[in-house]
């Protein structure tokens, strides 16, 4: 079960660095790490996501779950990298298994883009599905610019990926949530194997049908998009600098910063203009991805701190007058940091 669990943090949570980066940007405007204070570790319990996930793995078997978190094979993580790698077109993009969710994610990026004070038309919007699992060619191309397998070794690899879609019925082919459950912000990057990769947002089909099976999916493609969102706003403001190292604490904030910030974007009458019903479930969704692991660098706060930031965000909306006024991608930030230290106490 350890593993699996840690299987979980490593693929269902918001990754928000991509750490092969060979750039570097200008100073930040407002402090990377400011002095965050510390807070002693709360009750916490795995919410229903995680443990829906888990569930989904159990039912294969234990020699089908623990192939997963193979780190030679990596086919948890193949379907994510190929897009970070490889799918830097906007062009022909579907959402969800059956693309159900296209129309839903592509209306909100333009009404998030035309939201925020800040130049964001160079970003795109991607998938991560499933189905690469059976194009050998770009599991090969895969092996070989994530994890630098020769091409020898990446051809070897690509091969047990094409017997192992075929031994376990149970991976559909790929196309099983496990392989997808991601979402991820990542800044526009060199890298010297591949070239340019632009800003981007990708999200997993898996994760989505994960939010689906919970009764959220009329709400998840929305929170998950204006979240990852926030990841990109940050990294214009210098909270977030390519390849950063992380701890706790600030790990925690910018995970928290985000989920106010798409609050804030979903109730704005100007924006999302959600209602208390569904921004109820907004935190909910938010709620769900939050970890217990106190100790970890990449801790994003636990599912109280997470549902704390959410409403602080919506409060942030629906409080400040005029309603005909949006706040700056800066000022909300320096907002939210001075409330910080009281929504971790949640």
């Amino acid at each position: 079960m350890k593993n699996l669990n840690h299987l979980f943090v490593a693929t269902a949570i918001s990754l928000i660095l991509f750490t092969g980066c060979e750039e570097k940007i200008d100073s930040p405007v407002i402090p990377i790490n400011p002095d965050l204070a510390e807070v002693e570790p709360t009750p916490c319990e795995n919410p229903p996501l995680p443990l829906w996930y888990l569930q989904q793995l159990y039912s294969w078997g234990q020699e089908a779950s623990f192939i997963l978190a193979d780190t030679n094979i990596h086919i948890a993580d193949l379907a994510l990298m190929h897009t970070v790698y490889f799918e830097n077109s906007a062009a022909n993009q579907i959402f969800g298994p059956n693309g159900e969710y296209t129309e839903q994610i592509n209306q909100q990026f333009n009404g998030l883009k035309s939201f925020w004070d800040m130049e964001s038309d160079q970003i795109i919007l991607v998938a991560s599905r499933g189905s690469m699992l059976e194009d050998r060619v770009k599991v090969v191309k895969t092996y070989q610019a994530h994890y630098g397998y020769s091409d020898h070794k990446a051809n070897v690899y690509a091969d047990s990926i094409a017997t192992l879609l075929q031994t376990y019925p149970q991976f559909l082919n790929g196309q099983h949530p496990a392989f997808t459950f991601n979402q991820l912000a990542i800044p526009d990057t060199i890298l010297s194997r591949i070239g340019q990769i632009p800003d981007k947002i990708i999200i997993g089909d898996g994760l989505l049908q994960g939010y689906e099976a919970l009764g959220y999916g009329a709400i998840a493609p929305q929170a998950i998009l204006a979240h990852e969102f926030g990841h990109h706003i940050q990294y214009e403001l210098g909270i977030l600098i390519k390849g950063m190292s992380l701890i706790p604490k600030t790990a925690r904030r910018i995970e928290l910063m985000a989920d106010a910030y798409a609050a804030y974007f979903l109730s704005h009458p100007m924006g999302g203009a959600m209602q208390e019903e569904g921004m109820q479930q907004v935190s909910e969704v938010f709620f769900n991805i939050g970890d217990c692991s106190f100790e970890a660098n990449s801790h994003h706060g636990t599912p109280t701190q997470r549902k704390a930031a959410t409403e602080w965000g919506y409060r942030a909306a629906n409080d400040l007058r005029p309603h005909d006024q949006i706040l700056s991608i800066l000022e909300f930030a320096r907002m939210f940091d001075a409330e910080l230290e009281n929504i971790v106490k949640q």
